[in-house]
């Protein structure tokens, strides 16, 4: 199937409102430029909705804050348009003068916050329109850039962030950022838009994604042995490790893992990614972008929500997968390696670096980089990267390592940090360790409830159930999304929770703890006010039923949600 305008169906480009008129838009776009840079130069504060579209590609969303809709309504106000910058950061790596740059523009044209995304980026929230150029420009001057954040190409590459004591570990970093490179868009329309740049030619082309780029988004993880803290079965491409001899010998491919689905829609869900083969490290490029290929030619795009890569890989199967990737690069694939994780490990606290430096892993509660009255984050992390001028690395769990602390500076960080109320013992974080939550209201246009800013008081109920049970001690894991495009993995993990509707949830268990596995439904359309005692039958079960040592997950899953489901009717009735 080729990647013309006639092979995916567009006819007059009007589309039938399941994403046809996404693809006319960037068909007639000149290469992701359309008629940005005159709605840039006008005084509106927000995009129509071509436009809207293809600043994506760019590294923003168009948003308003949802809180003021109604009032603004009322007085017949047009919405508070905002927009959401995304720094595309591979590996979650960046350096001290990278995080302050974007601390100062949270400060000067933001919200006052930082996000820490979970697949390790940074987001900015609250951007004026008027401002979009020159936060962009600023965020590329420190060396970095949003092109590819967003957008239907790949996005930023996953790869374990922590500076262990390991060459090999420091090539798997390596890896990501040379995929990210090689899989980035090559259009100039990025360098005319945001940094001043003028057309040195009209004809260009995109060697990877062709003038309609990829049906969806992309997401690629690397992982390395034994840690799976990327979430890599939740990944288009995962690239796991295989290290032989103290050598990083190669990579066992999978494909195909995606978290997103649509309520009511029994055509879309979450599905793991599949071993596909194993290549040596001089050949991730090629594959990579041949797999980008074969998605870019035979992805759905008909249908926006059964777009994605998870779906040709489940309808065509693994074999004919396969048989196309080798047919494109002529070759014979080799078998996948097999591997196994052991757990994921989140790099909190205090981790010896070389023998003179050490890492100081952070937890931030949602990723938000903000101050208030508990603590003092935003200004605490500026006041020890201003002064000791570190690493800074994010985690796929929406955390924040500093890195290339002194031994000797070791006391001074600690007393810093306490003095603004930042934690740095994670083991008295409770279940608010092993949390993640998406942004959802009142930023997301998608979100149709909260997440973010409620997860603290739902587990707050979660972690007051196992109290009563005596078993506040048990790691139990805790992922809550606005929506089920699944932006926080809620389908992994020991608990997901996943809005429905406004303040109705969804909840999910039985993942386990390395994140090989996705949790199943056990309740359908909960209050917010009742999840944690839509919980507490399961738990009481888990507590006297479980096998020595036996997490939540892994009971939920030994029992099955159904019976855990039936056995907490019965509770409610008698």
């Amino acid at each position: 199937m080729s990647n013309n305008l006639h092979s995916i169906g567009l006819g007059s480009g009007s589309g039938n409102g399941n994403g046809n008129g996404n693809e006319a838009i960037k068909l007639e776009s000149d290469l992701l430029r359309g008629a940005l840079a005159a709605a840039l130069a006008d005084d509106t504060s927000h995009f129509h909705e071509e436009n809207v579209q293809l600043l994506k590609f760019h590294g923003s969303y168009q948003e308003d804050d949802r809180d003021q809709r109604r009032s603004r309504r009322a007085a017949a106000l047009e919405k508070a348009y905002e927009f959401m910058v995304r720094s595309r950061i591979p590996g979650g790596v960046l350096t001290a003068e990278q995080y302050l740059s974007h601390d100062e523009l949270a400060g000067r044209y933001g919200n006052g916050s930082l996000r820490l995304t979970t697949r390790q980026g940074i987001q900015l929230h609250g951007v004026l329109k008027g401002n979009l150029v020159t936060t962009i420009r600023s965020i590329n001057l420190a060396l970095l850039s949003t092109l590819a954040a967003c957008g239907d190409v790949n996005r930023n590459v996953m790869a374990c962030p922590a500076p262990l004591q390991s060459r090999q570990q420091a090539q798997v970093q390596e890896h990501a950022h040379r995929i990210a490179m090689h899989l980035a868009p090559r259009t100039r329309a990025y360098h005319e838009l945001w940094l001043g740049g003028e057309r040195i030619t009209s004809h260009e082309e995109e060697p990877i994604y062709g003038e309609t780029y990829l049906p969806r988004k992309f997401k690629i993880g690397v992982a390395f042995p034994g840690d799976n803290c990327v979430d890599v079965y939740t990944h288009d491409i995962g690239f796991i490790a295989v290290v032989q001899n103290a050598e990083l010998f190669g990579f066992t491919v999978v494909v195909g893992g995606g978290m997103g689905s649509t309520h009511g829609k029994a055509e879309t869900y979450p599905r793991l990614a599949t071993p596909l083969c194993f290549v040596t490290p001089d050949y991730v490029l090629d594959v990579a972008e041949t797999i980008v290929k074969t998605y870019r030619d035979f992805g759905d795009r008909e249908n926006r929500k059964h777009a994605r890569l998870k779906y040709l890989v489940e309808e065509r199967g693994i074999d004919w997968f396969r048989a196309e990737i080798e047919r494109r690069l002529a070759v014979r694939l080799q078998e996948p390696r097999p591997f196994r994780f052991e757990g994921v490990h989140d790099h909190l606290g205090w981790h010896r670096q070389s023998s003179d430096r050490w890492f100081l892993g952070l937890h931030i509660d949602g990723g938000r980089v903000v101050d208030s009255s508990a603590q003092l984050l935003r200004t605490g992390l500026r006041c020890v990267i201003e002064s000791l001028s570190p690493g800074v690395r994010i985690t796929g769990q929406q955390n924040l390592l500093v890195t290339d602390i002194p031994e000797a500076a070791r006391q001074d960080v600690e007393a810093v940090l306490q003095r603004f109320g930042i934690q740095t013992e994670p083991s008295e974080l409770g279940i608010r360790r092993t949390s993640l939550a998406c942004p959802a209201l009142p930023t997301c246009g998608l979100a149709v409830a909260e997440a973010e800013r409620v997860l603290p008081e739902v587990l707050e109920a979660v972690e007051g159930e196992l109290v009563a049970l005596g078993m506040e001690r048990e790691a139990v894991s805790v992922r809550m999304t606005g929506c089920p495009n699944g932006c926080a993995r809620p389908r992994m993990g020991d608990i997901g929770i996943v809005g429905r509707s406004l303040d109705l949830y969804d909840i999910y268990i039985g993942g386990d703890a390395a994140n090989t596995r996705l949790n199943v439904l056990y309740a359908q359309g909960v209050k917010r006010a009742a999840l944690a005692e839509t919980l507490r039958p399961a738990f009481e079960l888990w507590q006297s039923e479980r096998s020595p040592g036996e997490g939540f997950g892994d009971f939920a899953h030994r029992r099955g949600a159904t019976s855990l489901n039936i056995a907490r009717a019965a509770l409610q009735r008698a």
